[in-house]
């Protein structure tokens, strides 16, 4: 980018925009961005199948798509054969006789099905179970079970047991068991109380009604805690309506609190009711993998049963991260044994999608996951000394995801990134690996984005393989050989490019050090000229959890990345130092300097791309992000004015001292005080900063947002305004996080900003986006 001062490229873009403000981005522009989006691109790809739903070690369905609409396919892996697993046709006239509504037999709203032993079809649809018999003409809403007095038996979320005769769930801070099969409930435990109950999911940002409880292998026993928010503060948001306001308020904890969510292990005997407490003091509410206990709906992520149910290893979190504790406890009596602990310098993380550590008391060991070398590696520990007794993997790449184990054959399965010379670091791939580190085996060779999953035995696996232009291959392979032996679907995108498709571009350029590689993703508009000038925008999500890359698999849509192009603009999204899945030290770039939002990166990637592309406007560059995104807008419309000109900056954290401790306080550490009250967090404060403002700005915010309060976003506006700067802002009401119904109207805004803002033009009035089918 070329040097310039301020003030003069202040004045050459009010010229600018001057200059062109008579040029109106038509109607017809807007419609081939609309057309863009994946509500309008998803229906257009045929046979793209990523997932599969095992049914058991050689069946599975999935859900198959053409222009004829949606089929459910099941696959028999013993006879290679794939069948409809029932008629589409009648089950959507049987639907709607029962439901009253319209159904579309090829756009069935079939999010689940069971076969029953009759050959009749159990089907999840709407959140809703129907029970149709075997000729599927008639499928009635199932009955509500009710219990002796006719008191129809509740209907909180369960989490059914490994024999699928019971599911566990929590009613009045206490739990409970329903039996499948009645619907007959027992109360477990009876001293819970308001803010100390069991198995509750209370994280702050998130809070439902599941149980977190971790079944035994022989359903007989539950695994989980009493988690204490006696003392934990609140939050708090008001509803918008005519009349008096509904309050919303909830436990969630701030960095810095004396007082945060605490939890009691225990274990209950479902047959005699008897709670049985670890022996040990609370523990912090906090995993080895993500800021919750709970990383995944009713999934305790760092607690592990023997298969005979007479132990539980489980890993213990200190408050900032940086200490786990592996431990051992009987289930009959409490007792816990600590078996090893790691020390990490800045912050431990137990695996990149879930908790890869395991317990294998068949063999006397613990497999641990651990970064200590720079790299994401397995260990394997003596359970009797709690000394490590062999590396399993090592080298300048990381293991992501164990997905399966054998203390048999004493073999490992996992998912990996960077080990493959010529292949894009981020793709995953897949592997087995024995317990002593011999015999490292690539499953996967195709030099793609594998997206895999086991049958339940471990004998096979499914994966899908894709990047961003190569749309994806499905297939079954043998998980000893990675042999293919079945090809479940090829996808085809032909009718997704003669709509105007065009495939985004992978692209690398230089970090803030002018050395290490970043890896990125461009779009264009369809209807490219080399020979103009076109304004950039970047789309940033900084992480440090995630990066701005959404996926490296094929996808119809990377969210409106696409359709903002085809209004007149180069996209980007870059993953900057800081975000996961290269080295520790890459992911440790700004560990206590949330501030820094890898925006030195984005910085540092504009400038290069504005070098190498002479069709890229390096005076005109916009940014926009969401959430963490939001937050790292603002920072760079403050900090980075000189660079990025226009911002639109959606349900920002603006300030981590009001966001929930556990994820504030892994990346940004303890909040600590001098003595003249100044703090760690003070630099990462965007309110902080507002006098950088030159541009454009808007803010935008839902006013029920329960995981980013909509205070983040006014200690801003206040600031500004205290400031005297211009900006934009547009308040959601009642919407949270996401913007629900309003999600549509947010991108029109999104687009219009820029249009107007950015490329100096006319956005179309109002234009009207294709609603989303809900």
């Amino acid at each position: 980018m070329s040097k310039h001062y301020p003030a003069l490229a202040g004045a050459v873009l009010l010229g600018l925009a001057g200059a062109v403000s008579a040029q109106t981005v038509s109607v017809d522009d807007y419609r081939r961005a609309d057309a863009m989006l994946a509500n309008n691109t998803m229906p257009l790809v045929d046979h793209s199948v990523q997932r599969v739903k095992w049914l058991d070690d050689t069946h599975f369905w999935y859900r198959d798509h053409d222009k004829d609409g949606d089929q459910f396919i099941t696959v028999d892996l013993g006879t290679g054969k794939a069948t409809p697993a029932f008629d589409r046709e009648k089950v959507a006239k049987a639907l709607a006789a029962s439901t009253g509504k319209k159904v579309d037999p090829a756009k069935l709203p079939v999010t689940d099905f069971v076969v029953r032993p009759d050959d009749g079809l159990d089907i999840t649809s709407g959140g809703k179970h129907y029970v149709c018999d075997k000729a599927m003409g008639k499928c009635e809403l199932a009955a509500v079970k009710k219990d002796p007095n006719g008191k129809p038996y509740g209907e909180e979320p369960g989490l059914k047991s490994p024999d699928g005769k019971s599911e566990a769930f929590v009613r009045d801070w206490n739990l409970w068991v329903r039996d499948v099969a009645t619907g007959a409930e027992t109360q477990l435990t009876t001293d819970g109380i308001k803010d100390f109950g069991y198995a509750t999911d209370n994280a702050g940002w998130k809070h439902t009604d599941e149980a977190i409880v971790v079944w035994s292998p022989d359903s007989k026993k539950l695994a989980t805690f009493q988690q204490d928010q006696r003392k934990t503060g609140e939050m708090t948001t008001v509803s918008v309506n005519v009349g008096h306001p509904t309050v919303d308020t909830w436990k969630y904890p701030l960095p810095g609190d004396k007082d945060v969510t605490m939890i009691e292990r225990v274990v209950i005997d479902v047959p005699t009711k008897k709670t049985v407490r670890f022996k040990m003091q609370p523990d912090q509410h906090r995993s080895t993998v993500c800021d919750d206990v709970s990383c995944s709906p009713g999934v305790w992520d760092d607690v592990r049963w023997s298969a005979d149910g007479k132990s539980i290893a489980f890993v213990s979190t200190a408050r900032d991260h940086t200490h786990e504790w592996v431990r051992l406890a009987n289930p009959e009596t409490g007792d816990v044994r600590t078996v090893f602990d790691e020390k990490a310098k800045t912050y431990f993380e137990g695996g990149f999608e879930n908790a890869n550590w395991q317990y294998v008391p068949e063999t006397d060991q613990v497999i641990w996951f651990s970064e200590r070398s720079n790299w994401g590696h397995l260990y394997a520990y003596s359970l009797k000394t709690g000394k490590l007794e062999k590396q399993i993997t090592k080298g300048d790449w990381n293991v992501t995801q164990v997905l399966h184990i054998d203390p048999k054959t004493k073999t490992i399965w996992f998912r990996g990134v960077g080990r493959e010379k010529g292949v894009d670091p981020y793709f995953q791939s897949f592997y087995k690996v024995n317990f002593d580190g011999s015999n490292l085996t690539l499953l996967t060779p195709e030099k793609f984005d594998h997206t895999v999953s086991m049958s339940k035995d471990g004998t096979y696996f499914f994966d899908s393989y894709s990047d961003i232009n190569t749309p994806p291959v499905a297939v079954v392979r043998r998980s000893d050989t990675g042999a293919v032996v079945k090809e479940v679907a090829r996808a085809d995108i032909s009718r997704l490019k003669a709509a105007g498709w065009v495939a985004p571009t992978a692209f690398t350029v230089k970090a803030r050090d002018g050395k290490t590689d970043l890896y990125g993703q461009m779009f264009k508009p369809s209807k490219f000229d080399p020979s103009k000038k076109y304004p950039l925008v970047v789309y940033i999500y900084p992480g440090p959890q995630v990066g701005s890359v959404r996926t490296r698999s094929f996808v119809p849509s990377h969210g409106d990345n696409q359709a903002l192009a085809e209004l007149g603009f180069v996209v980007v999204a870059v993953d900057g130092m800081g975000t996961p899945l290269r080295s520790k030290a890459f992911h440790d770039a700004y560990f206590q300097n949330i501030g820094d939002n890898t925006l030195p990166d984005q910085v540092a990637a504009v400038k290069q791309l504005v070098k190498q592309n002479t069709w890229i406007d390096g005076d005109r560059v916009g940014i926009w992000g969401h959430s963490g995104g939001g937050n790292a807008t603002a920072t760079a419309m403050f900090r980075y004015a000189d660079t990025f000109k226009v911002g639109i900056s959606e349900s920002g954290n603006h300030d981590n001292r009001n966001y929930e401790d556990d994820w504030a306080e892994k990346w940004q550490g303890l909040l600590v005080k001098d003595k003249d009250g100044k703090s760690n967090y003070d630099d990462q404060a965007n309110q902080k900063w507002v006098d950088g403002l030159k541009g454009h700005l808007m803010l935008a915010h839902g006013t029920s947002d329960d995981n980013v309060p909509p205070y983040e976003t006014l200690l801003v506006v206040d600031a500004l305004i205290k400031a005297n700067k211009d900006f934009d802002l547009v308040m959601i009401p009642n919407a949270h996080h996401g913007y629900g119904a309003a999600t549509q109207y947010m991108t029109r805004r999104r687009w219009d900003y820029f249009v107007r803002y950015l490329k100096g033009e006319t956005p179309p009035k109002e234009f009207k986006l294709t609603p989303i089918e809900h």
